[in-house]
C-alpha cells in the first residue's frame, strides 16, 4: 500500500501556487481565473466593505487571501473577499504568508467552476474553524445564502437587503445595487 504524503500549509506557501487549496493535507484545485461576472461582484462587495471598516475602523478587508483553518493535516481556503476584525487582528501572530486562523466574515462567489455545492461545503468549513459569518453569493438566481454558525441558512433575493449582522454592525447593502452590476453584462 503507498502512502500518501500530506502536504502542511509551509509547503503550499513555498510552491506559490494561486491555483490550490489546502483540504486536510490534500492539494485541492481552485478555478481558473475570476470571471466577469465574478470578478464584477467581487470588486463591488470589495469596495464596499473597505469603505465602511476603513471609516469604522473595525479591521481589514481581504481579496483572495488563505487562511489557514485547520492543522495536522493542515487547511487552507481562500474566499474570494473576507474581512478580519481589529479584534482577530490583534490576537494573530503577524507572520508572513497565509493568515494563520479565521476571518469574520468570508465571501465566496459562485461561477460556472465554482458550484455552489462546493461554496456550501467550504461555507461549512468556515464555520467549523470559527468564522462567524459567511455569505455565498448566487449571480445566476441573483440570491445569497448566510452562513451563520448554529443556525440554519438564510436566503436572500434581490428584493432583499444584505447587513453585516454582529460582525459589522451598521453595514448594509440593497442586493439590487449588488446585482445591478450584472445589469451589463450578457451571459
Amino acid at each position: 500500500m503507498a502512502v500518501r504524503h500530506l502536504v502542511t500549509a509551509r509547503e503550499l506557501e513555498r510552491m506559490g501556487r494561486a491555483d490550490l487549496e489546502l483540504v486536510r493535507g490534500e492539494l485541492v484545485p481552485v478555478m481558473t481565473p475570476a470571471g466577469e461576472q465574478r470578478g464584477t461582484l467581487a470588486a463591488f462587495l470589495t469596495a464596499e466593505l473597505w469603505a465602511f471598516v476603513r471609516a469604522h475602523d473595525l479591521g481589514r478587508v481581504y481579496v483572495e487571501v488563505g487562511y489557514k483553518l485547520f492543522s495536522d493535516p493542515d487547511t487552507v481556503r481562500g474566499p474570494d473577499v473576507s474581512f478580519v476584525s481589529r479584534k482577530r487582528q490583534t490576537t494573530a501572530k503577524r507572520r508572513r504568508g497565509f493568515i494563520h486562523g479565521v476571518p469574520d466574515l468570508a465571501i465566496e462567489i459562485a461561477s460556472a467552476d465554482k458550484p455552489m455545492t462546493q461554496l456550501t461545503a467550504k461555507a461549512v468549513e468556515y464555520l467549523e474553524a470559527g468564522t462567524l459569518l459567511v455569505w455565498v453569493v448566487d449571480p445566476k438566481r441573483r440570491k445569497v445564502r448566510l452562513h451563520r454558525p448554529r443556525q440554519p441558512v438564510r436566503t436572500l433575493s434581490q428584493t432583499d437587503t444584505l447587513d453585516g449582522a454582529d460582525v459589522l454592525p451598521g453595514f448594509t447593502l440593497p442586493l439590487s445595487r449588488l446585482f445591478a452590476e450584472l445589469e451589463d453584462q450578457s451571459g
